[in-house]
């Protein structure tokens, strides 16, 4: 059995750094927050934001290569840009879930004039975020701890708008459960400009993938798969008409065409071939609603 130092364990528990040699590089920090277990830890020169849950022993939330910090260090953030294929020219973004930062600062770095707003339910993520991964709120960068669902409920009340929202929170075992629900995305598309879309992170690997994949075709017009055979999944979804795969190819161009996508080392085409349009899903799948919504049980192995 492993053993624990005493400084280490005042240092876990008063939210301190704590420096140690482990599976995955050195634990730079480590933190027990009212909703998760965090670390952060490096190797060779990759530092990893990381939430411990109950199935897994650990899971990377978020990456940062310190000698290239534009990079996108994992394949999900590059698909999750697709979004921008079909919303070219986005004015106002809601980000849900900060994790490191990443989706925020490729966004400002793609296109300086956004306004991007985050919200994200755990404090201590934010002061990580701040900390080891170089996130900043800023003029285009605004962040707010709340749960996300709270705030989208309050933004309507606003009669708020955005061109894109961004579905990104994770627990550390899966998506919340009242972040999955029909009545949640139906709130979420409210929140949308007439153009606007919906890009959510999740994965093809899960026995909730039925499920949550006729919950998103019941709440939206329209939605795309963008999945990879690593198990990632993005899904995008909107009001109104899909976008034809000529809108897609003309978004994927123009993204290449304006903008220097070689810090990001974000490749259009090889998103492009991710995009699927017909279901692969049981298109009779029970919906999630408020009321039916074991998202935690079906997700169990």
């Amino acid at each position: 059995m492993k053993r624990i130092t005493l400084a280490a364990m005042l240092a876990i528990l008063s939210g301190g750094a704590v420096y140690a040699a482990g599976v995955y590089g050195d634990v730079i920090f480590e933190q027990r927050s009212l909703y998760r277990n965090i670390s952060v830890t490096e190797s060779n020169a990759v530092r990893c934001l990381r939430f411990a849950s109950r199935r897994f022993q650990d899971v990377r939330q978020s990456c940062i290569n310190l000698q290239r910090p534009d990079e996108l260090v994992f394949d999900y953030t590059k698909m999750v840009l697709s979004g921008l294929m079909v919303m070219q020219e986005p004015e106002r973004v809601l980000v849900i879930g900060l994790g490191g930062g990443t989706i925020p600062r490729a966004l400002e770095y793609l296109y300086p004039g956004v306004h991007v707003t985050t919200v994200e339910i755990d404090p201590a993520v934010v002061a990580v975020a701040e900390r080891y991964f170089d996130f900043r709120e800023g003029p285009q960068q605004d962040i707010e701890v709340a749960d996300g669902r709270v705030w989208i409920k309050r933004a309507l009340l606003r009669e708020t708008r955005y061109d894109m929202i961004v579905l990104d929170a994770f627990n550390g075992d899966y998506i919340p459960e009242h972040l999955m629900t029909r009545e949640f995305l139906t709130e979420a598309r409210n929140l949308l400009t007439p153009d606007g879309v919906l890009v959510a992170n999740t994965f093809s690997v899960s026995r909730l993938y039925d499920s949550e994949s006729v919950t998103y075709a019941a709440a939206f017009d329209w939605m795309l798969n963008v999945k990879r055979q690593n198990g990632n999944r993005i899904i995008i979804a909107g009001n109104g008409t899909a976008p034809s795969d000529r809108v897609l190819v003309e978004g994927a161009i123009r993204l290449e065409m304006e903008h220097d996508l070689g810090p990001l080392d974000l490749d259009t085409t090889e998103i492009m071939v991710m995009v699927q349009r017909e279901p692969d899903w049981e298109v009779d799948a029970r919906v999630l609603t408020d009321e039916y919504s074991p998202a935690n049980l079906l997700n169990t192995d």
